[in-house]
């Protein structure tokens, strides 16, 4: 496959809100989902020919080099701008290695992906689960999987990726979804909220953090819209965008105080977490002291 140069992998997080991440790994460059709303696809992230799927050039020499010069260990992040298991990593096996290296060095790992090909790696998460904390998140934005195959059209159905999560859960796994974007006039309704929450119940998930609405901007909000078009045609949604948020970057649902009171209600009844504090708390117990181990 296509390489881009690197000289880096690992960047260190300013804070660590965003689900306990102390550093950020993106191993590959664009994504081939084609999830119609990705605000990765936004000029600002200088992503070229987004939907075509590239390797960083010496990734894992890079990794394994900037490992062994951290002086503490730390949770690593993958999958908030391309997406680590996209289907060349079946056979490069790029994130697999990587998974690998994190363990030799005894660093923790979260990751949030779509794809099924997670549970491939269960055996390595299994291993670091033994020395660090180990968060394994699914992006599932609706319970349908007849929408889920328009709007996210080259990743698995949702039913399958509750399937995996429920794969890794039995296998002693902590994991939990990312259910954002919730796309407004499409995936805001009641039924599809409980509908995720309660699925995710049944597959032992012990985290769902939400997101009621979606950001737009750019080149981004211009293929947002086109793709409405091309799958709802007459029905677009398109001009309730336009005439509810104009160019608003931040588009919340107009149900999502409704929303959020629902959610946590469904979530307090089936004990899962979601609040941001209450989850990074959860998965990392018993793991304080390896994040002060020194090489």
């Amino acid at each position: 496959m296509k390489t881009v140069p690197a000289k880096t992998i690992l960047q260190k997080n300013k804070s660590t809100e965003w689900f306990g991440n102390d550093y950020n790994m993106n191993l590959y460059r664009g994504c081939s989902h084609g999830c119609i709303y990705c605000d990765s696809r936004s000029e600002c992230y200088n992503i070229e020919n987004f939907d075509e799927v590239r390797v960083k050039e010496n990734a894992l020499l890079i990794l394994r080099n900037e490992l062994r010069r951290k002086i503490r260990s730390g949770v690593i992040g993958t999958g908030a701008m391309s997406d680590p298991y996209n289907p060349f990593e079946k056979t490069e096996e790029i994130t697999r290695h990587a998974s690998e290296l994190i363990d030799a060095y005894g660093f923790g790992l979260t990751v949030v992906t779509k794809s099924t090909l997670i549970t491939r790696d269960i055996d390595i998460f299994q291993s670091i689960k033994e020395h660090s904390p180990v968060l394994l998140k699914m992006t599932i934005t609706t319970c349908d999987d007849n929408l889920s195959k328009l709007i996210e059209p080259n990743a698995p159905p949702s039913s399958e990726r509750f399937g995996a999560l429920a794969e890794m859960s039995d296998k002693g796994l902590f994991t939990g979804i990312t259910l954002m974007p919730v796309l407004p006039f499409i995936e805001d309704s009641d039924d599809n909220i409980r509908g995720i929450v309660k699925r995710a119940s049944e597959c032992g998930v012990r985290i769902i953090y939400p997101y009621f609405g979606l950001t737009l901007r750019g080149n981004q909000r211009d293929y947002f819209f086109s793709r409405l078009n091309e799958i709802f045609g007459e029905k677009s949604p398109v001009q309730q965008y336009r005439q509810q948020y104009g160019d608003y970057y931040e588009c919340l649902s107009q149900r999502s105080k409704q929303l959020w009171k629902l959610f946590a209600e469904e979530c307090d009844r089936y004990g899962i977490l979601y609040k941001m504090t209450d989850i990074i708390r959860a998965y990392k117990q018993g793991y304080e002291n390896t994040q002060l181990t020194f090489f």
